[in-house]
């Protein structure tokens, strides 16, 4: 079978058995490896085979089984493992540009990844102008021939706006820029975003690969000659690679994100549906629904699936949104996604807090928002739940 299907790759993609033959993954927990003679070890350090090893932060097998089974869900021709999501961002744009680059990002980030841009890069000398990532013709007016790279979620957090991979590849690819997606709301399991045009693409792996909220990770994939030649040294030399051990979580989390993601997208969706139009809610953000902004989008780019995630827009400011998180039984406050179990965040007061209050307004993120991470629970159970803490807003 030359051309497996994705959930056959996400059980045995990737595979390295030692000599027991082991059914599970075997966790190779060295920080070193031996050689038989000196002129090995010269050999290997001047160029490494396929699957030889030298350290853990250059590489390691069980991790090297993590990255080809997540290149091969991704259509990538390879990958590199970060120890975060937050590694992955940073390892793929720090190492893409230098003094005197320009790159254009969406205004609508995660706050850590706004740091790298405004904070990190900036320092660096990088010039960076954010724009709406939903207009194209902003994306447009913001090329420059000096434009090194292009950066945006394809689903943002938590406004959850999508932006179409396709359209915004072909605005940079025109100037020559590399395009960067940070592709965690719309899932390995629903987006194809580099056969859409993009180059580069990281994943929180805490997120949905892991999926039950045991270990940090992150992964950076794109082409071959990117990730050995441009990421590689960047990150084997200033110690952002991941653990064996949690490479390993994640290759069990791989063998079922297909399942779990369609689970609780679905879920997502009828939790979406039963509160749309509910009177203690001034809005319900779901990209699933018809009436988001982009579902026409959502339509092409992800199959119609809205993804795990969605946003309230809770009445009564701040005050409401803390009454309605401090009210739910089921679902539980936190500030990961993702998840097996349905997780709420007020990202005005965390994840987004370090935000000027003009930014939070200019993204959309108010004090009565609400992201709600949905689950593997009975979705009527949550449809109660959410019912039952709106009733105290």
């Amino acid at each position: 079978m030359s051309q497996r299907r994705a959930r056959t790759n996400l059980v045995h993609g990737g595979t390295r058995r030692s000599q027991y033959n082991e059914v599970s993954e075997a966790i190779f927990l060295t920080q070193g490896f031996v050689y038989d003679t000196a002129e090995q070890a010269e050999a290997r350090f001047l160029q490494a085979g396929e699957d030889e090893f030298i350290y853990g932060r250059y590489g390691n097998p069980t991790v090297a089984m993590f990255e080809d089974r997540i290149a091969l869900l991704e259509g990538a021709e390879d990958a590199f493992a970060t120890a975060s999501g937050m590694a992955a961002v940073n390892g793929a744009l720090t190492s893409l540009v230098k003094a005197g680059d320009h790159v254009v990002a969406a205004r609508a980030l995660f706050g850590s990844c706004l740091y790298i841009l405004e904070e990190v890069l900036a320092r660096f000398g990088v010039e960076v102008t954010l724009v709406d990532g939903t207009d194209l013709e902003a994306w447009r007016a913001a090329m420059r021939a000096d434009t090194r790279a292009v950066f945006f979620e394809s689903m943002s957090n938590p406004t959850l706006e999508v932006i179409d991979i396709a359209a915004v590849a072909e605005i940079a690819h025109a100037v020559g820029a590399t395009v960067v997606v940070d592709n965690v709301f719309s899932t390995p399991v629903f987006s194809d975003a580099i056969a859409q045009g993009a180059d580069v693409v990281v994943y929180s792996a805490t997120k949905h690969i892991d999926g039950q909220g045991r270990t940090l990770g992150g992964v950076i994939l794109g082409t071959k000659d990117y990730i050995r030649g441009t990421v590689e040294p960047y990150m084997k030399h200033t110690g952002g690679s991941m653990s064996p051990f949690n490479a390993w979580v994640m290759l069990k989390g791989l063998e079922t994100i297909d399942l779990r993601v369609r689970a609780q997208a679905e879920s997502a969706l009828k939790l979406a549906t039963a509160l749309d139009g509910h009177p203690k809610l001034a809005q319900v953000i779901y990209p699933g629904l018809a009436s988001h902004a982009q579902n026409a989008l959502v339509q092409r780019q992800l199959g119609g699936k809205g993804g795990t995630v969605l946003s309230l827009e809770i009445s009564g400011g701040q005050e409401g949104a803390f009454r309605f998180l401090n009210a739910l039984e089921v679902a539980v406050i936190s500030n990961n996604l993702g998840d097996a179990k349905s997780i709420c965040t007020h990202p005005a007061t965390t994840t987004h807090q370090r935000l000027p209050e003009a930014q939070k307004v200019e993204l959309g993120i108010t004090p009565g928002l609400v992201r709600f991470s949905v689950g593997l629970e009975d979705v009527d159970d949550l449809i109660g739940d959410v019912t039952a803490a709106l009733d105290r807003v």
